[in-house]
Order: structure tokens, then C-alpha cells, then sequence
């Protein structure tokens, strides 16, 4: 169990906020891996949730980058409130994406975050993310995390959609199989999927349907 002291909160989009933690000498974690997470406080250490570091291993500070859902009284509203100096605590890391390879990483909406320092960490160790694809689902514009980030990565193709949009400026409607026929060459890379469970069961099917290996198929839950 690590305990992690809150240094800065600052606003990512109108609902997703970047907290900026200490990282205590013994933390270690790979890009992509998730930490379970419990505010350091009387009747919550035992609430845990996973995150996934939007940081690399080696910055000297632990980042997160978190969505806020205002209409349960639960952890991510809690963390919201936090000042800082106050803490959290943190076990060890777990899961099951990691880079693999080019590709391409399909997400729904919070569940970008485990690509964030995957994609990240390639681009610091390759220059480039030729090869590697960002197809990105939400609500709406306003809801998609880190948009001009990931559109400045040298290399990286974003394909975002949303779906709960009339007259937005990027593509609109769900990720499907015609979707995916049209922008994956099967063989050709890795395919990163992370989002709620349903997506993982639909984008899978969708993903074996147009010719995808099984073994090229990494999945991640994330609600």
C-alpha cells in the first residue's frame, strides 16, 4: 500500500480532471497498468476504485486523469473535492494493456486514459507513432479528453466520433463493424480496446468479424 499526497487539480474538460500526486520512491508501474485507489479518510479506505496513470514511470510525479460523475456520491466526486496535501492510497498495480506494438486503440470515453501513457511513453522512446491509430468515441466534443494532445502526437491518426452530437466538426455514430472495416488492415497491428464491458463484448465481435486475429485482439474494462 503506497500513500500518495495530492500536489495540483486542474481541468481537463468541463467534467475530467487532472490530479497530479507525489510518487513515492518504491511505486513502479508500466504504461498502461492501473492502480486501485481509496481516499485516505475514515470510512473510505476500504473503497477502492481502479485508475490508470496518465504519467510515465520515470516523471517524478504520479498523474491521473480522472472523469467526474457528479450524480453519485461516490469517488470521483469525493476526489474532485480534494485540496491539496490531502492524500490517497494506492495498492499495487495491475492489468492487462500494455504496448504490444503499433496499432490501433479503440476507446469509449474514459477509457482512452490506459492509452494515454502507452502512446506516450512510445513517442518518447520511437519519435513517431507511425503505425498507431486513435479511434476515439463520446458523447459529445466538449467530452473528448486530451483532443488537442493527441492530435499534435507526431505520427498518431485520431478518428474521433461522437454520439450524442448534431453538427459536430468530427465524425458522428457509434464505433461498428463498418467502422472498423474501413479503418483496420487485419494482420497489420495490434488492436487496443478499453472501455465498459458491453463495448469490450461488442468491439471484439465487431473486430473478429472483419478478419482481426484473436491474438491481436488486447482488451481492458473501464467504466
Amino acid at each position: 500500500m503506497h500513500t500518495l499526497t495530492l500536489q495540483s487539480v486542474e481541468k481537463v474538460t468541463h467534467d475530467v480532471n487532472r490530479y497530479v500526486f507525489d510518487k513515492p520512491d518504491a511505486l513502479s508501474y508500466t504504461p498502461g497498468q492501473a492502480f486501485d485507489l481509496a481516499l485516505d479518510r475514515e470510512g473510505w479506505r476500504d473503497d477502492k476504485h481502479p485508475f490508470t496513470p496518465t504519467s510515465l514511470p520515470n516523471e517524478s510525479n504520479l498523474e491521473f486523469t480522472i472523469k467526474t460523475y457528479v450524480e453519485h456520491d461516490g469517488m470521483t466526486k469525493r476526489l474532485a473535492e480534494l485540496k491539496p496535501g490531502d492524500a490517497v492510497l494506492a495498492d499495487e498495480p495491475w492489468g492487462a494493456i500494455q504496448d504490444e506494438g503499433p496499432g490501433w486503440f479503440i476507446a469509449g470515453g474514459a477509457g482512452v486514459t490506459p492509452f494515454i501513457a502507452i502512446l506516450r511513453e512510445r513517442l518518447a522512446e520511437h519519435g513517431t507513432l507511425a503505425g498507431c491509430e486513435l479511434i476515439f468515441s463520446n458523447k459529445t466534443e466538449d467530452d473528448i479528453i486530451y483532443r488537442q494532445m493527441f492530435e499534435r502526437m507526431p505520427g498518431l491518426s485520431t478518428w474521433f466520433t461522437v454520439t450524442g452530437q448534431n453538427g459536430a466538426s468530427v465524425h458522428t455514430g457509434q464505433i461498428n463493424r463498418d467502422l472498423l472495416a474501413s479503418r483496420i488492415e487485419p494482420g497489420k497491428g495490434k488492436c487496443y480496446v478499453c472501455g465498459p464491458d458491453a463495448m469490450l463484448d461488442d468491439m471484439s465481435e465487431a473486430l473478429k468479424a472483419v478478419g482481426v486475429p484473436e491474438d491481436d485482439i488486447i482488451t481492458e474494462e473501464f467504466d
